[in-house]
């Protein structure tokens, strides 16, 4: 029972026990005093009636007469003349009249009994007769009553001022406890908040001060963890020079982007070699040369931020070397990159160049999902030995695997917005387990399959990045949210569905998913929304999109983690059900010491909110038993189970 609740049954009972003592106390007072007066009023109209009557008492007619004067002036219930002699009555009046302004149980409860009084009429010495008067108790029990209801209304009254002013002040008073217990629901949903306002009472202040003083400490140790483990990635996989990742992460991401998963597609990998970088150091210094190899690191950088697909990686091998991994990308959108890339290189053309040889030769060497990273990269020297050879372009292309004999972008066009209009979409089911127990599934993760023109189930790394080129990913974001909704309506169970950037970015897309699950709140515990970490929009936006996620019923995941690891101090105020890290951090973990280092630093920081951590792309035993040492909470991947169609 809340607090206003026990204050409002203690104030009526107050009232209660406060106007029964009152009603009491003033009835047994009053009581006594009416019947004393009463009394007094009957036996001084016996004695009056007796004065009167001596010089009449042989007169019967005029004792009548008088009897009747005084008993329709007064308020008697009996008024009598009785002869001593033989105690023959002379005259009698009485009366049965009861006011109608009193109940009948007030009368009972009151027991106002008449009151009587005497005296003797005298015929010289002698005794003739006695006059016997009862007071009506009538009028004594209306007074009463009416005093009974006005102590009852004022009390009433007080009673509600009472509780009006008591609830307001109470709420009043009480409201930063509110604040606290939104303060604690907030901690256990790994929001950390202060509260600004600091009340006046000082018990309520000092918990209010307290309670403060605990969140910041907690957010000071998050910080001084997330800080901990920035640092730590970057020394393992950043390039101190050019802040561009190092040779390790591209061979880490062109290894995940080659095995056969749902959601690799094919795409490009670029080579790019700075001429003569020994003799550039002897004719510059190895201070300008250094300010050449960084301005070409941020020419990377604009062309990566102008692309916005947070898939591709750019990275600085050793010297001037650079590289330049593109999975979805085109062989023309290849030429047209390389055209750029080339453009802006020459824009960096130092005094100590020669005016005729390119500032950098580009290898350019397509690749797709299965295929030797040893044969992609030999591949990728071969196009750059090949751009080194001809003097008057300075960039080769081999291999183009993207487009298939017959498909290009209007056939890609066609058949995907058939396939999405008339919902030839196929949900495929990917297992996230515990690390300590595989067999307990912590939800299923859902992918997509689209049918072509044949029927055919094709992998989403096939034809998502033709629907990020026909800028349909919102679209098709929605449409895999209806089919997930309508698949849990029929077969409840934990699912997990990632979210494109363009959803994310465009508010009319984000107005509809957020309408699209408000008419769904029966499936909300049972679905995770995934943003992807090189995906998110600014804090704000993300923070008001987490709490409209979450109002609707709905939960809020983080895929893909540890690119961006200097974002986890936002994490505090998001309220995220679990991170999922990067599949480039996790494998061959139980045998590189510094990532399981890196995996422990992210482990420290988030368990320090009780954030659940799920590892991505386990594919041995080995790194799950890692994981599992690290107390990784779960894990998906090849190991733990393929995507495959529902099974019931």
């Amino acid at each position: 029972m809340s607090l206003l609740k026990q204050l409002f049954l203690a104030i009526c009972l107050f009232l209660v026990v406060a106007f029964t003592g009152s009603f009491i106390a003033g009835v047994e007072t009053s009581r006594e005093q009416l019947l004393s007066q009463l009394r007094s009023h009957a036996q001084d109209a016996a004695t009056a009636l007796a004065l009167s009557m001596t010089p009449h008492v042989d007169d019967p007619a005029m004792v009548e007469l008088m009897v009747s004067s005084i008993f329709d002036s007064g308020y008697y219930a009996t008024i009598r003349v009785v002869r001593i002699p033989d105690g023959a009555v002379m005259v009698e009046r009485r009366t049965t009249t009861t006011s109608d302004n009193v109940p009948g149980w007030f009368v009972d409860l009151i027991d106002l009994q008449p009151e009587g009084g005497d005296a003797l009429i005298m015929r010289g010495w002698e005794q003739a007769a006695r006059i016997e008067v009862l007071s009506h108790p009538q009028f004594a029990l209306a007074k009463l009553w009416d005093s009974a209801l006005g102590s009852l209304i004022w009390l009433l009254l007080c009673g509600v001022v009472s509780s009006v002013l008591g609830g307001w002040l109470l709420r009043t008073q009480l409201r930063p406890l509110d604040n606290m217990v939104q303060q604690a629901q907030a901690i256990s949903r790994r929001e950390f908040m202060s509260l600004p306002k600091v009340p006046r009472t000082p018990e309520l202040k000092r918990v209010v001060m307290a309670m403060n003083q605990m969140v910041e400490k907690l957010k000071a140790l998050f910080a001084e963890e997330a800080s901990r483990s920035e640092k730590l990635r970057e020394e393992a996989y950043q390039d101190s020079l050019t802040g561009l990742a190092n040779r390790r992460l591209f061979d880490i991401r062109l290894a995940d982007q080659l095995m056969e998963t749902e959601q690799n597609a094919e795409g490009y990998v670029m080579f790019l070699r700075v001429n003569d970088l020994g003799g550039l150091n002897q004719r510059m210094g190895g201070q300008k040369t250094d300010a050449l190899i960084h301005d070409i690191g941020e020419l990377l950088k604009r062309l990566l931020e102008q692309r916005g697909n947070p898939d591709w990686l750019a990275s600085r091998s050793r010297g001037g070397e650079f590289t330049l991994l593109a999975p979805g990308l085109s062989g023309e959108d290849a030429d047209r990159l390389a055209i750029e890339l080339s453009e802006g290189l020459e824009a960096l053309r130092q005094t100590g160049a020669s005016d005729c040889t390119p500032v950098a030769h580009l290898g350019i060497a397509a690749f797709k999902p299965g295929e030797e990273k040893g044969n992609v990269i030999g591949r990728a020297d071969q196009a750059l030995a090949q751009a080194q050879s001809h003097p008057a372009k300075p960039w080769e292309r081999l291999d183009d695997y993207n487009a298939l004999p017959g498909q290009g972008l209007h056939d890609w066009r066609k058949w995907i917005d058939e396939a999405l209009s008339q919902s030839k979409l196929q949900l495929y089911f990917q297992p996230v387990a515990q690390c300590t127990d595989r067999t307990q599934i912590l939800h299923q993760k859902v992918l997509a399959r689209l049918l072509d023109p044949q029927g055919e189930a094709v992998a989403a790394g096939r034809f998502l990045p033709w629907i990020e080129r026909l800028g349909w990913a919102a679209r098709f974001d929605l449409a895999m949210l209806e089919h997930s909704l309508a698949h849990l309506a029929q077969h409840p169970q934990p699912l997990a569905l990632s979210l494109s950037a363009a959803t994310l970015r465009e508010p009319e897309s984000v107005t509809k998913l957020l309408d699209l699950l408000k008419q769904h709140p029966q499936q909300g515990e049972l679905m995770t929304l995934e943003v992807d970490e090189r995906y998110l929009p600014p804090p704000a936006e993300l923070e008001k999109l987490s709490h409209s996620v979450r109002e609707a019923g709905f939960n809020l995941g983080l895929q893909h983690f540890g690119g961006r690891f200097s974002l986890i101090g936002n994490l505090t105020h998001l309220g995220l059900a679990y991170l999922k890290i990067d599949g480039s951090y996790i494998r061959a973990i139980d045998q590189e010491t510094d990532k399981r280092l890196f995996i422990e630093a992210i482990f420290r920081a988030t368990n320090s909110i009780d954030l659940p951590l799920i590892a991505e792309m386990v594919e041995t035993e080995g790194e799950l038993t890692a994981l599992t040492e690290l107390n990784i909470h779960g894990a998906m991947g090849r190991l733990i189970g393929a995507p495959t169609p529902w099974q019931g």
